[in-house]
């Protein structure tokens, strides 16, 4: 499974790529609002660092507007991966950016419907956000499971992200389930690398170690 980190904060990226493990990077309007730089700077620094795909997101909402749009963001560098969301109007602009070579990251996905809809479109990747179904008692690693199954039943070529991580244990759900990528906030990706008897087993070998002869 291939893992993306999803934040806008260039200095965590530059961060998480120095261990060896990023495979790419989400943003999102609410991501890069947080950010003082340019949009289209930060953007271009991002795809520059990390030569994955960087998805980077449509606002328009009619499917002339997001083509245009998406054009544009997929100026910015070959790794661009436009994110629109599910709806009408994104499908539409989707099967018309499939045509074009554009990659598109169908996202704010909540339904397996709406993630088969976005696959037939041409959407490259969907992004199904898990974090956001548990919060309102619905169980958003099922989700995944159910996308999976589908596009493994008809070799759909579309990629799974497992969106809206909160903690570990959903990327090693992911993991298990069989998933594509999951798209990991900075600090959950600080807390998969971390567990509390690799700490004390490091102290313990360091106290041990100051007792050897030298």
């Amino acid at each position: 499974m291939k893992l993306f980190l999803d934040s806008a904060n260039f200095e965590e990226i530059r961060e998480v790529a120095s261990w060896g493990v990023l495979d790419g990077v989400t943003t999102n309007p609410s991501l890069c609002s947080k950010e003082t730089v340019s949009f289209e700077d930060n953007i271009r620094k991002i795809c520059a660092l990390c030569p994955g795909p960087i998805s980077a997101e449509c606002v328009s909402l009619k499917a002339g507007e997001i083509v245009a749009e998406a054009r544009g963001l997929a100026g910015i560098a070959p790794n661009i991966a436009v994110k629109i969301p599910v709806g009408l109007e994104g499908l539409k602009a989707t099967s018309i950016l499939r045509g074009e070579g554009v990659a598109v990251n169908m996202t704010l996905v909540f339904s397996t419907g709406q993630a088969l809809l976005a696959a037939k479109a041409g959407a490259r990747f969907v992004s199904p956000f898990i974090g956001r179904l548990d919060d309102v008692s619905e169980d958003g690693m099922a989700l995944i499971e159910e996308i999976v199954q589908v596009f493994e039943n008809y070799h759909l070529g579309t990629e799974v992200i497992v969106a809206s991580v909160r903690h570990p244990r959903h990327v090693i759900e992911a993991a298990l389930i069989g998933a594509d990528i999951a798209t990991v906030p900075y600090g959950v990706m600080e807390k998969l690398v971390k567990h509390p008897l690799t700490d004390i087993g490091v102290e313990r070998f360091l106290a041990d170690w100051r007792k050897v002869k030298k």
